[in-house]
């Protein structure tokens, strides 16, 4: 059972030592399984399981350490092992300790959580210590730095209370030595090569501007099917210049952005430091004099990188990043990769999310099968993705359940939505809003029963529903009013449909709900007589259709 429980650990590259065939993490020395106060015999990667533990390599006082009981463990680990065994201890320890070396430096520390948790993953009794770095240095572009200390080195980097990086890293030790300052010395000869290196990249990019990298891009492949990056930045300025068209922004600037794009892709920094992708584009740029406009969709064009990241906020960064995420959807599910469970080689949910994002919440009114369509034009005869547009507008489009369910609001609601098929995700975003703020409504709960009814009748009888009602034909005084009030309202909120007042409409239509339970408490809609009930079908049809300008609200639970 044991065995069993290791092999269903989550541990994505496992190793073996020796010759044995068994497979961990890391190499294995002892085993330890006490049951309350028993030791529990067993047999794992070799080694017979007993009761002794052993502390800290450096620290503790004595090479194995018995285990009395289980409660005793961390304890005793904690106490004669110099191990701490709380990972949350650790990393406060971490924390508190860095934070207090950095405000000693007239600064703070830069701690991501993602390094945070690897360094306390790192340590058993740790111990933080401060070093500095020459000051020339910082002339280089702050991120070139903080990349080298957090991915390389697994510093800490101090920044000034405004943010601007300092001449200090902080670092985090294994061992609580008594002569500190050679771990800081010996840490300040390690960094002092690897900025050194970024440097003389940094200058060797330098020499030439950032368009004359354009031709290496020839000869970089960015998928086998799909061709050469230098082919995916034609598409890009193609794309770009569309979408730009539809917004009034300037087709002249997203074009140079897109030619420019990948450019920094194949400068020696980005080589080195493949994270900097599009940091050091902006970089390049704006040494290379281009518009402000093109320097920021260097950067911009990869937002949002994760869940909660900023959005692309100038008009060619917009561009472009939806741009970049139209090409690789609608290109990779061109060729057939579209993502299957777990998999997702190329990110295809992340860009999905990403394009809906800047699409909803810059918002944009842009319509997403349009600009779908533009990618799966530029892509020309290298792959056929024409007839494709439908599925990837499907696949952004279940990706918006998720979306909204971190916003705590359900699956119904977005499905309500769905079903009147619109297509421009900022409306989408408005009608989903106002969906969402109408069942609150007292009568919403009635009113969503009834469309429901509703529609179950009108899908059964779709072939003799008439488009229009006769007024003449109305006989029980309950439907007399349910036409009056239909027809009231239709007029009354078609200025609120104009105006995408989506909430303001579905609050008006709330006034039918005592007209309809009416109706259906008084009037038989089926009734024997086949021009009487084609009618009152054509009632009950404009009724849905008022609904259904913004959802179908028979969705709703």
């Amino acid at each position: 059972m044991t065995a069993r429980a290791l092999e269903t650990l989550p541990i994505p590259r496992r190793m073996r030592w020796g010759e044995q065939d068994a497979e961990f993490v890391r190499p294995v020395h002892w085993i330890t399984i006490v049951f309350g106060e028993e030791s529990v015999a067993g047999r794992l990667f070799g080694i017979d399981a007993g009761r002794l533990t052993r502390g800290h390599r450096f620290h503790a006082q004595a090479p194995a350490l018995p285990i009395p009981s289980a409660s005793e463990y961390a304890q005793l680990l904690r106490t004669r092992g110099k191990v701490e065994p709380s990972f949350a201890i650790r990393q406060e320890t971490i924390r508190e300790q860095v934070q207090t070396l950095a405000e000693d430096a007239g600064g703070r520390a830069v701690m991501g959580e993602d390094l945070l948790d690897e360094v306390t993953a790192l340590s058993e009794w740790p111990y933080a210590i401060i070093g500095a770095f020459d000051e020339g240095f910082l002339e280089m572009p702050p991120e070139v730095l903080i990349e080298t200390m957090q991915k390389n080195q697994k510093y800490f980097p101090v920044v000034s209370p405004s943010g601007a990086l300092l001449p200090h890293f902080i670092t985090v030790s294994n061992i609580q030595s008594r002569d500190s300052a050679q771990i800081r010395a010996g840490n300040e000869r390690v960094i002092r090569p690897r900025f050194s290196d970024a440097a003389f990249f940094w200058e060797q990019d330098l020499r030439q501007p950032l368009q004359d990298s354009g031709p290496k891009l020839e000869k970089v492949v960015f998928q086998e099917r799909l061709g050469t990056l230098a082919g995916k930045s034609a598409r890009l300025g193609q794309v770009s210049r569309q979408i730009a068209g539809l917004l009034g922004m300037d087709q002249a600037l997203t074009a140079r952005a897109a030619q420019l794009a990948k450019c920094d892709l194949v400068t020696q920094m980005v080589i080195e430091f493949p994270g900097l992708q599009g940091t050091m584009g902006r970089y390049y740029a704006q040494k290379a004099g281009e518009d402000p406009c093109v320097v920021s969709a260097m950067e911009e064009q990869y937002l949002p990188r994760h869940a909660g990241d900023e959005l692309p906020q100038s008009d060619c960064g917009l561009v472009l990043a939806i741009a970049d995420k139209l090409d690789t959807l609608v290109g990779i599910f061109a060729i057939g990769q579209r993502p299957t469970g777990d998999k997702d080689p190329y990110a295809l949910r992340r860009a999905a999310i990403g394009l809906l994002r800047i699409l909803i919440e810059t918002p944009l009114p842009l319509d997403l099968k349009e600009i779908l369509d533009f990618s799966a034009e530029a892509l020309g005869d290298k792959v056929d993705a024409k007839g494709l547009i439908e599925e990837i507008f499907e696949y952004c489009m279940e990706r918006l359940k998720g979306y909204y369910s971190d916003r705590n609001i359900g699956t119904d609601v977005v499905d309500s939505v769905l079903a009147v098929n619109p297509r421009i995700p900022s409306d989408i975003h408005r009608r989903i809003l106002a969906v969402e703020d109408f069942r609150a409504l007292p009568e919403a709960a009635t009113l969503a029963a009834a469309n429901k009814r509703i529609r179950n009748i009108l899908h059964k009888h779709a072939e003799s529903t008439p488009e229009r009602i006769d007024t003449g034909m109305l006989q029980d005084d309950a439907e007399r009013r349910l036409e009056i009030k239909v027809r009231s309202l239709a007029s009354e909120i078609s200025p609120l449909y104009e105006a995408q007042d989506y909430e303001g409409a579905l609050k008006t239509l709330a006034g039918l709900h005592d007209d309809i339970a009416d109706f259906f408490d008084k009037v038989m809609v089926m009734t024997e007589q086949p021009d009487l009930r084609r009618n009152r079908l054509a009632l009950l049809q404009s009724v849905e259709t008022l609904f259904l300008k913004v959802a179908d609200i028979s969705f709703l639970k």
